[in-house]
């Protein structure tokens, strides 16, 4: 039985448009975000085999695909939640997020300087990769980082609370290769109510991850 299934859209395949046409948003989800969900499933039948036959020269790669193809997954749940259609702007108390918009002030200086930070670190990721807003337990802070390939340059523990895909087929067919124009798009498709709760779930779970008191 498959340990990890492809959820279904919380829109239709037109739902962010100008931003995001629907022939991106269904090959997206349909066929690549398919395919991590099929590659982390079949690594971890390969990972079964390896141990029922205790034969481990392929682990260390079984192990590398099976961190691509699961923080593909993972990634990409977040992403498609963290958009819509009504969404983009600017976090406000008076929108029920404040929480989060104080946050991202006090951990970044202003929302000016978040966003900036977040636009040059998804467009400037080496390769193909993404930009991440995350949850940092150990500080109580939030922070971006970069993901590279799904597997690099982030803080163990961390929580990614917003995503911006930034690999080709995340844009490519509508924008070319115009990354920055499709990373400065996605800011008007921003849900921030669902990264408001990701925030708050992440700050509740906190106290879980930490090794120490």
């Amino acid at each position: 039985m498959a340990t990890y299934t492809l959820p279904e859209l919380p829109y239709d395949y037109a739902a962010l448009e100008p931003v995001i046409n629907p022939q991106i948003i269904e090959l997206h989800h349909d066929k690549h975000h398919a395919a991590y969900v099929k590659g982390a499933n079949d690594t971890l039948e390969q990972l079964a085999e390896a141990r029922d036959k205790e034969q481990w020269g392929s682990l260390n790669g079984l192990e590398k695909n099976l961190a691509f193809h699961l923080s593909g997954h993972i990634l990409h749940s977040i992403y498609w939640h963290n958009m819509t259609g009504d969404g983009g702007g600017e976090p406000l108390a008076a929108d029920g997020v404040g929480e989060l918009a104080d946050a991202l002030t006090e951990s970044f200086g202003s929302f000016a300087g978040f966003k900036a930070q977040l636009t040059k670190a998804a467009a400037t990721t080496q390769g193909s990769g993404w930009g991440v807003l995350a949850y940092e337990p150990v500080s109580g802070r939030l922070i971006v980082e970069q993901i590279y390939d799904h597997q690099g340059n982030v803080g163990q523990g961390s929580t990614p609370i917003l995503v911006f895909d930034a690999w080709e087929h995340a844009f490519y067919l509508q924008y070319k290769n115009q990354k920055v124009d499709f990373i400065e798009a996605m800011w008007r498709v921003v849900n921030w109510q669902d990264v408001a709760k990701r925030y708050a779930a992440a700050k509740e779970r906190a106290y879980n991850l930490l090794l120490v008191p």
